[in-house]
């Protein structure tokens, strides 16, 4: 039963809450004070307590010794370490919703709850965003992020593949083969395939890649690139046709769009991304560039009934919503790696609507105006340098600068703790990173409240009084 004492402290926790999105808008510090973080490690209970704390008391404990000691990533358009977005006002009220109805979106039963026709509008509103047509792409569904999507393409596309080779080696339609990779196994269905092993063919593959490789039991040694030189993006055809004709091996093609860690697009051309999208399935992160809560990804697939073949809930009578009704929409259960589902789809859902296109588009272009005024300071500066060294003038910049820009310092020596000074100001956050095995640094911008303006200027200010106090300390 709920006590006065419970909505009291739910109350608090809201107050805070509010507080704390006031705050990020008047230059809060990006980073928690190091005694804070001391403090709540030391407040940490290690040993369960036999009667408990009580709400109350537990409340003061959450609010007052850990709060404090976490960053600021979500709230701060200064943070700009990993891509990691922030929460836009509309998404952040659907989130309040997602946890008061905290509904388990796993079954289709539009009788009883709306949640999945929403899920599915919030997908279809998602493939409109992106100019995909909402037939084209069948299969579709919210993940947990890029990390289970890319699980879910490696998934679709090992059953793909082998179901392929088993039927032309029987010789028989796909509507007369039962035979598939998710009721026979991987070994089996490759035995019967009379396949010796699969490869994934790619030219830098995201860190997440590997990890859903081992994960569908493929193993992180099945990649072979094919790029054209070490660190490219772009396929050498000559190398993937030759590998794509190795007898008794199946082959799956995956495309990066950009690589990480520059955030270089692969592509030349709308035309080029238009082409791409008539090849691929697709996966990516909604709480990034979309500012939606943690934790959101989306997975998209051009063949009808791939997903289910591989992701089917099966033998639970009780999970058994039978066939989609007259709208279509597909059980997530059956459609997706997750039983057990939290309704991530209000807040991309309550975002979108309220933003629209235009809105979207806006966000974008300031992230890119911001990463493009930061990158001219920095290929300007007699003591920084701006990377990669291609680019050098202003109409390089603006081709191939978007949200992401890497610089360091041209003495060694500041470069060596250049992340640590410019972070120790908690007015900005980086994150370290390499280029050509040289230490730099790496900005990237994701947050929605980004103002190209301020927070450029923030950026200046920040490197001028590391650069100055710097020279300080060598005098």
């Amino acid at each position: 039963m709920q006590a006065p004492s419970d909505q009291t402290c739910l109350s608090q926790t809201q107050q805070h809450a509010l507080r704390l999105i006031s705050e990020s808008q008047e230059g809060q510090r990006v980073l928690p004070h190091a005694t804070g973080i001391r403090k709540a490690n030391r407040s940490l209970v290690s040993s369960l307590p036999s009667e408990g704390h009580g709400i109350k008391r537990t409340t003061e404990h959450v609010l007052e010794d850990l709060a404090p000691a976490l960053n600021h990533q979500a709230l701060s358009p200064s943070y700009y370490g990993f891509v990691t977005g922030g929460v836009t006002p509309a998404a952040r009220v659907a989130e309040e919703i997602v946890s008061a109805y905290d509904q388990n979106v796993v079954v289709h039963l539009p009788e009883t709850t709306i949640a999945t026709t929403v899920e599915d509008h919030a997908l279809t509103l998602l493939l409109q965003l992106f100019h995909f047509s909402v037939k084209a792409w069948p299969g579709r569904t919210f993940t947990t992020g890029a990390t289970s999507s890319n699980v879910m393409g490696l998934a679709c596309g090992r059953e793909h593949i082998i179901n392929a080779a088993i039927q032309k080696r029987r010789k028989h339609s796909a509507s007369q083969t039962t035979q598939t990779v998710g009721e026979l196994g991987l070994i089996a269905a490759c035995r019967e395939a009379n396949i010796a092993d699969i490869q994934i063919l790619t030219t830098l593959p995201h860190s997440s890649l590997k990890k859903a490789a081992s994960i569908v039991g493929l193993g992180r040694s099945c990649f072979h690139r094919v790029s054209r030189s070490k660190d490219g993006l772009e396929f050498d055809l000559d190398m993937l046709e030759e590998q794509l004709k190795r007898p008794h091996s199946a082959s799956i093609v995956v495309i990066s769009c950009a690589e990480v860690n520059t955030g270089f697009f692969a592509t030349h051309s709308y035309g080029d991304v238009d082409a791409l999208r008539a090849l691929c399935d697709n996966a990516g992160d909604a709480h990034k560039l979309l500012n939606v809560p943690y934790d959101c990804g989306f997975f998209f697939c051009r063949h009808a009934g791939l997903t289910q073949k591989v992701f089917q809930n099966v033998n639970a009578a009780y999970l058994n919503a039978g066939s989609p009704g007259l709208d279509l929409v597909e059980s997530p259960l059956n459609v997706g790696i997750e039983n057990s589902r939290r309704f991530r789809a209000l807040p991309v859902y309550a975002t979108l609507v309220s933003y629209g296109r235009r809105g979207y588009q806006n966000i974008l272009q300031r992230q890119i105006w911001f990463a493009r005024r930061v990158a001219w300071y920095f290929s300007q500066h007699e003591d920084f340098e701006l990377l990669p060294q291609t680019l050098s003038d202003r109409a390089s910049i603006d081709r191939m600068t978007y949200i992401i820009v890497l610089f360091r310092a041209k003495d060694e020596a500041l470069n060596h703790t250049l992340v640590k000074r410019i972070n120790d100001s908690s007015q900005i956050y980086v994150t370290g990173t390499s280029w050509n095995e040289v230490s730099a640094c790496r900005i990237a911008a994701a947050n929605w409240q980004v103002d190209p303006e301020r927070d450029s200027a923030n950026v200046e200010s920040v490197m001028e009084r590391v650069l100055q106090e710097w020279r300080h300390a060598n005098l």
